[in-house]
């Protein structure tokens, strides 16, 4: 889908910009403060794709098939994430940083809820990847049993839950862990990125507003057709909404009183709502989004995944490779940065990541032959 394309490829874009903004020329600056924002845009994606993915076989009475999903995430996340880790731990200049948090972090997919990030930033971007790991083992089980009694009250109550936990929890540690520590504190900043930034449980906001849009365009699809039928309106205020939402998070490691604690605890979900908005508007034909492809999007969302696990380190080796070019921070070393990030993401998707899927498609084919035969023999 053009739009979803796009949206892919402004997600990573923007969380390249943010990693790299120091690197970057002087007029970056703005999309480099900002482009972490990209990965609530992801979440949101994932949110809706994937919520669609597990909810339309509830809806047609087929049940949730726990083996497939996770065999087919397995498929789509392992085996990438695995060489680019390797890679880590046996290539230490491949890093963007010296240190790492300990194997096991990476392993179970824990290091967004364990990491000193004051000491290990190595591979640290690896955080986002926790978040989705954990909706994707716990959603499954989730959707399994409200789909027991389905019920759409239950379902609200359900992302209700998840979202004011969200509130709870920042606003706790805001007001009783950063707040007494001072914005002048060295490790302030350090301690918000631990202990509100990265934490699966503080960061759902960006999911749930994409599983509310699969839950809509699954089971009211008549409310999901008066959204779509004004699609270019939601770009608009979506558009809207993530604007304030720079503008509540402009000073975030200012303090943890005033507006800079309040954008902290409000801000993800007026971010998270704005972002549903895009995503609504561009999985339809009539958005401006939905209706013109970009030229490269296409291949750039294809390759988000790769992008998103190299792009640190590749930028690193630039860095280091070519010295002088990059030091003088100006448009020379942008096509450097780019070229580079995206032709080392073009090789591990086509070694790695497409063979994998392509295994994985293959398996489901064969599991829809073997049901179709054995099926009429019960």
């Amino acid at each position: 889908m053009a739009g979803l394309d796009t949206l892919r490829a402004v997600a990573i874009v923007s969380v390249m910009a943010f990693h790299l903004n120091w690197r970057l020329p002087p007029s970056f600056a703005i999309a480099g403060k900002f482009g972490w924002m990209g990965v609530d845009l992801f979440f949101v994606l994932s949110g809706y794709l994937i919520g669609s993915q597990l909810l339309k076989p509830v809806r047609e009475g087929r049940g949730v098939d726990l083996l497939r999903f996770y065999r087919n995430r397995a498929y789509r996340i392992l085996p990438a994430y695995l060489v680019v880790l390797a890679l880590y731990l046996a290539w230490p200049g491949w890093r963007e940083e010296t240190s790492l948090s300990p194997l096991w972090e990476f392993v179970t997919f824990t290091e967004n809820l364990f990491v000193d990030y004051w000491n290990n930033q190595g591979f640290s971007h690896v955080w986002s990847l926790c978040v989705e790991e954990h909706f994707y083992l716990l959603l499954p089980l989730i959707v399994l049993l409200l789909a027991r009694r389905p019920a759409a009250w239950k379902a609200v109550a359900a992302l209700g839950f998840f979202f004011v936990l969200g509130l709870v929890v920042r606003s706790y540690e805001l007001w009783h862990v950063l707040r007494p520590m001072g914005a002048a504190n060295e490790r302030y900043d350090v301690m918000y990125i631990q202990r509100i930034y990265y934490p699966t449980y503080s960061r759902l906001d960006g999911l749930l507003a994409g599983l509310a849009l699969a839950l809509v365009r699954v089971f009211r699809p008549l409310w999901w057709a008066v959204l779509v039928r004004r699609a270019n309106w939601l770009l608009v205020a979506g558009s809207g909404l993530v604007g304030c939402a720079v503008w509540m998070f402009w000073d975030r490691f200012t303090s943890a009183t005033g507006a800079a604690a309040w954008s902290s605890v409000i801000g993800f979900p007026v971010l998270s709502v704005g972002l549903a908005m895009w995503v609504c508007a561009a999985a339809d034909a009539r958005c401006w989004l939905g209706r013109w492809r970009v030229p490269g999007a296409k291949w750039v969302a294809m390759w988000a995944y790769s992008l998103y696990l190299t792009h640190k380190e590749v930028a690193h080796g630039v860095y280091d490779w070519w010295p002088r070019l990059m030091e003088a921070r100006d448009w020379r070393c942008v096509p450097e940065y780019a070229m580079s990030c995206l032709v080392v993401a073009a090789a591990l998707y086509y070694a790695v990541e497409r063979p994998f899927l392509k295994l994985r498609d293959r398996r489901d084919i064969e599991g829809v032959d073997v049901k179709a035969r054995v099926e009429p023999a019960l």
